[in-house]
């Protein structure tokens, strides 16, 4: 594990690559320019699917490894700090898109996270397909660079239904491996609990907080929660905290205090306990045991 430093390198999308702004792109990820290939820890302030066709090792996302292989699939959230560690050369490519690319388009704020392998701190952030599904979905990615490379006025149309065919053949594989509930049109209130997750559990850590939000009661909303994902909203509260104290303690140099007030917690010795409950370990010594390994 390389010692933390105080700012993790965050890449964002480059807007104007094509003239016009496309908030989409594709590319090989071996001649990508500025893709990171190297150990470097760093995150993404977009979203990013890998399709890996050659390659060994591992990809780690959020200190979760995911095995290198061809017809593994990997998506990345905006904020996951990814990590490669390969032992031979990765080929394949990779597709990468902003939210607004979508969610203007379908007029559906909520759309990218309707999909099971997106904004999802309870399963996976990976996919292992057949090699006949693999194909498809490479012929679709091999579609969507044809279109970038005879770019016409209405290939912002074309692009988004490409992603679209495939973000949800992506999501009927994944809840098929995964056995969840692949249908994206679902209960409204559990899609935007999810994304109202993502942008306020820095400071609302409570299921109160996010039922007065959603204008609904905390035991409905838990309701939901167990119903779509298995546990409580306030487990999924928690695991959200915990996952970000955690990129903190080993991406960072900030002190146990410094997160702690970053994280919104009352003090210290608070903040402490509520990790200690996750993982049965102070902060400070979860942090020394994985700059060890």
């Amino acid at each position: 594990m390389p010692r933390p430093t105080q700012n993790i390198p965050h890449y964002h999308f480059l807007r104007n690559k094509y003239g016009p702004e496309l908030l989409l792109d594709v590319g090989r990820v071996e001649t990508l320019e500025n893709f990171v290939l190297d150990s470097t820890p760093h995150t993404l302030a977009f979203y990013d699917i890998m399709f890996i066709e050659e390659g060994s090792g591992t990809f780690c996302l959020d200190n979760a490894a995911h095995d290198l292989q061809p017809g593994k699939i990997i998506f990345t959230s905006p904020g996951q700090v990814r990590q490669w560690q390969a032992r031979s050369p990765v080929k394949g490519y990779t597709l990468f898109f902003e939210e607004d690319f979508t969610a203007t388009f379908f007029n559906d704020p909520l759309f990218l996270h309707r999909f099971q392998f997106f904004n999802n701190q309870t399963l996976s952030g990976a996919l292992h397909t057949p090699p006949v599904e693999f194909k498809k979905l490479i012929q679709t990615v091999e579609a969507i660079e044809r279109e970038f490379r005879h770019l016409q006025n209405d290939s912002p149309h074309m692009l988004r239904a490409l992603l679209y065919q495939m973000l949800v053949h992506l999501n009927r594989l994944y809840a098929q491996q995964h056995q969840t509930e692949a249908d994206t049109e679902g209960n409204h209130a559990i899609y935007s609990f999810r994304k109202l997750l993502e942008a306020h559990f820095w400071q609302k850590h409570q299921v109160q907080d996010y039922a007065d939000l959603l204008h609904i009661t905390p035991a409905h909303l838990n309701n939901l929660t167990q119903r779509y994902f298995g546990t409580s909203a306030s487990a999924l509260i928690k695991g959200r905290l915990l996952l970000e104290a955690k990129r903190q303690l080993l991406y960072t140099a900030k002190t146990v205090s410094e997160i702690a007030y970053d994280l919104h917690f009352s003090d210290t010795a608070n903040f402490n306990r509520f990790f200690r409950s996750g993982c049965g370990v102070t902060p400070k010594a979860f942090r020394a045991q994985e700059l060890a390994k």
